[in-house]
């Protein structure tokens, strides 16, 4: 039994006649890791639930976060005249990092070779994924820091937003289209970052202070790549292929505002997140960057988690997040001054914003996991009685 029924019996419906769509033509993922990860796949014993697979490689990444947590909370440790973290800790996060990645390639795999294909699969996994862009971008972070030779909590703020907004993007696609376009910087992204961590162990992080090409430090090609990545490969794309499907009158959404309904509640978190940012008395971002950019992330994927849903479910976008409505109090509580400690403010909310988006991932993997009659974390078939 559900512990709240999230998903409506009109979406029950549409997951009933829900079918798998996706492209991915990157070059990398077809001739290198997709064959990689066949060979892999075949290792694994045929009991291994691939949403088990799915999470481990999540989990992962969360120890990468709470790893460099305990080591750089305030993202100080790359400056200069700082202790800095050890070169263990980045071999580990470099390991792990591809483990996530590899475990993220292979969960799909294992699912039909176990023939265990579920819509409950793909929620996870994808649910998962959003969250995970906020747990992969703070623990790339303490790479650069935020000393002289590396980004300001400010700029990385701004970051995470463009890559955010470069994952929603790809669903949002799929809202309108039908079909997933997996985005190309993914992998390379995953790929680089894996033997970056994995170079920093063996240079140490003073090397990222020097120039990469002429007077561009390591930090301003970082900033570059990600931005440029967004701008020129991703948002382009999207745009395509949606312009595509309008062309060939296989657009799922006709008027400009349905289309465009998945992006409401996101930008509405992003101006309010920003406007906390802009106008916090204490400064709130220079103070606690790290549990702000995660209850940020946090956030955003329970907004972009009921997207994929009703995408999967071929039903209309929720318009309103419901989480923004007690947010819009929080930060008017701290622009106004109205509580003067904005620290315990954050770390409340922040809780706040984690406990409601797990009661909502383990109620909706309750509500499908009863709907098909399948377990989440096993092969095995749960009896009707």
């Amino acid at each position: 039994m559900a512990l709240y029924e999230y998903v409506t019996q009109e979406q029950l419906a549409g997951f009933d006649k829900y079918k798998y769509s996706a492209v991915d033509t990157n070059p990398l993922s077809v001739y290198i890791m997709h064959p990689f990860w066949n060979f892999l796949v075949k290792f694994l014993p045929t009991w291994l639930a691939p949403n088990l697979i799915t999470f481990t490689g999540f989990m992962f990444l969360v120890l990468n976060f709470l790893m460099l947590a305990f080591f750089d909370f305030d993202f100080t440790a790359s400056s200069a005249g700082h202790e800095h973290v050890p070169s263990w800790v980045w071999v580990a996060a470099g390991l792990f990092n591809f483990l996530a990645y590899t475990l993220d390639g292979v969960d799909g795999k294992q699912a039909r070779r176990t023939n265990s294909s579920t819509p409950l699969g793909e929620l996870f996994d994808h649910g998962l994924d959003s969250w995970a862009c906020v747990f992969f971008v703070a623990t790339v972070y303490s790479i650069f820091g935020r000393g002289e030779s590396g980004v300001s909590v400010a700029i990385l703020y701004y970051i995470l937003w463009v890559v955010l907004f470069s994952f929603i993007l790809s669903h949002w696609e799929k809202y309108n289209t039908g079909i997933l376009f997996l985005p190309w910087g993914y992998d390379i992204s995953q790929v680089t970052i894996s033997l970056v961590y994995l170079v920093t162990a063996v240079v140490g992080v003073e090397t990222w202070y020097q120039p990469a090409v002429w007077s561009f430090l390591y930090r301003d090609l970082f900033i570059f790549m990600i931005v440029a990545c967004s701008f020129t490969v991703a948002l382009p794309m999207s745009l395509y292929n949606v312009l595509k499907a309008h062309r060939s009158n296989t657009l799922k959404h006709s008027s400009l505002y349905e289309a465009l309904l998945p992006f409401l509640s996101p930008v509405l978190l992003f101006l309010l997140s920003t406007a906390w940012v802009v106008f916090s008395p204490s400064n709130i971002l220079d103070l606690q960057p790290r549990i702000y950019y995660l209850m940020v992330g946090t956030a955003f994927a329970n907004v972009t988690c009921k997207l994929i849903v009703c995408q999967m479910s071929n039903t209309r976008c929720q318009p309103l997040n419901w989480m923004l409505l007690p947010m819009t109090a929080v930060v008017l509580l701290a622009v106004t001054g109205v509580l003067s400690n904005e620290t315990t403010l954050l770390y409340l909310w922040t809780a706040a914003v984690i406990l409601a988006h797990i009661h909502y991932g383990i109620s909706v993997v309750q509500q499908l996991s009863g709907h098909f009659n399948i377990f989440a974390f096993s092969l095995k078939k749960p009896s009707r009685d």
